[in-house]
């Protein structure tokens, strides 16, 4: 989550405050601001990019993966039936 998007989020939740707290607006805004920086940058997050990457790795790994297990399926299957 960039930090326009952290922002954006910020302003929209010191909106939801009462009439009353709009003097401490800002600075409710900026502890919005630093608790979602805070919490956010303890997440294992990965970007939309670094997803899509793995996941197209992970799809090649496991079509691989399934052509050797027919692979050893066909030699066993020889290997029981050949000379021995």
């Amino acid at each position: 989550m960039n930090i326009q998007s952290i922002n954006q989020l910020a302003e929209r939740l010191a909106h939801l405050f009462p009439p009353g707290m709009q003097e401490a607006r800002d600075d409710l805004v900026a502890t919005i601001r630093t608790t979602l920086q805070a919490g956010l940058g303890r997440l294992d997050l990965v970007t939309r990019e670094e997803f899509d990457l793995q996941r197209s790795v992970l799809l090649k790994t496991r079509e691989k993966l399934e052509a050797l297990e027919r692979q050893v399926r066909e030699l066993e299957r020889h290997g029981a039936t050949g000379p021995g």
